[in-house]
């Protein structure tokens, strides 16, 4: 008797959770389209704007756009534009000729979005701010959205869709936050994209964030947006990381590394070995700093 009192409430029990599934409203769709069709907004001197898009280039492969001055913001301004495609990456080049208004800047990505009222409803659902509301472009629609943490990122839609081959290898978004937001963060952009952590290392090694002989916690995610990896740190990092936006990753670093020297780049962080990837980080003419990683085998 008591046996079957026993299967009794199992069945009622496992009956209640599968109602209770059922009754869960299905997942958003993810706002994203894919990673080839996000770029890292980098920000240099007019000036600088050649020499940089040319040794990226060199470095990566792949070709940029002549430059084109034009207005970008709701607010009146000037820049010149150039947008870089490789292989390993794509980005946004702004020269501005006048003073950036405000809300542009600081926004790391561009990330293209199937729907911008939809991306901006889910986006504040999800938690975010949104620094500057939806405005149109010459081409689509863009905002910019803020997430915990302090964590920019610009919103784009374009009224014909574009159409680009994938990357050979998906760039990765490098993000620094402290311990009392990156879980805030992390489970908001979650909810926002449809992505999923696809790794959480409490004590990663340290030499990834400049201190060797510690530790720290570094969280993976992938989305359709692409990939992204949290550091979860105490902001005490010595230059250059924290400073570097995006990680690229290419089959061989020496040789890499060999272009981008060539081309006008300096090695700021000579190359180390950590989470089965050598690595290394790179300064281009005008400033940026990227990371830059190779595989290596188990």
């Amino acid at each position: 008797m008591r046996m079957i009192k026993i299967l009794a409430l199992s069945g009622l029990l496992t009956a209640t959770f599968s109602s209770a599934a059922l009754a869960q409203p299905p997942p958003a769709l993810s706002p994203g389209v894919g990673p080839e069709y996000d770029t890292t907004h980098v920000y240099v001197a007019p000036t600088d704007m050649a020499s940089f898009a040319a040794s990226f280039v060199a470095t990566f492969g792949g070709k940029s756009t002549k430059p084109t001055t034009m207005t970008v913001t709701p607010a009146p301004s000037s820049t010149s534009f150039e947008a870089v495609r490789t292989p390993a990456g794509s980005l946004s080049v702004f020269g501005f000729l006048t003073p950036i208004p405000f809300g542009f800047g600081a926004e790391r990505t561009g990330y293209l979005v199937k729907d911008m009222d939809a991306a901006i409803a889910g986006a504040k659902a999800a938690g975010a701010d949104v620094v500057v509301a939806p405005f149109p472009d010459p081409i689509g629609r863009d905002a910019v959205i803020q997430w915990p943490g302090g964590v920019n990122m610009q919103l784009y839609w374009h009224t014909t869709a574009p159409h680009y081959a994938a990357f050979s290898t998906i760039p990765e978004n490098r993000l620094y936050l402290s311990k009392e937001k990156a879980d805030v963060f992390i489970r908001d952009f979650l909810a926002f994209s449809g992505g999923s952590v696809t790794s959480d290392e409490a004590a990663a090694p340290g030499v990834e964030i400049g201190r060797p002989g510690e530790t720290y916690r570094r969280v993976r995610i992938t989305s359709d947006f692409g990939k992204a990896v949290v550091a979860v740190t105490d902001g005490h990092l010595p230059w250059p990381y924290g400073r570097e936006m995006t990680g690229y990753e290419v089959a061989d670093l020496t040789a890499t590394l060999a272009k981008a020297t060539a081309s006008g780049a300096h090695v700021l962080v000579a190359p180390y070995r950590a989470d089965q990837r050598n690595a290394a980080f790179v300064q281009f003419p005008g400033g940026y700093v990227a990371e830059v990683h190779a595989a290596t085998r188990p």
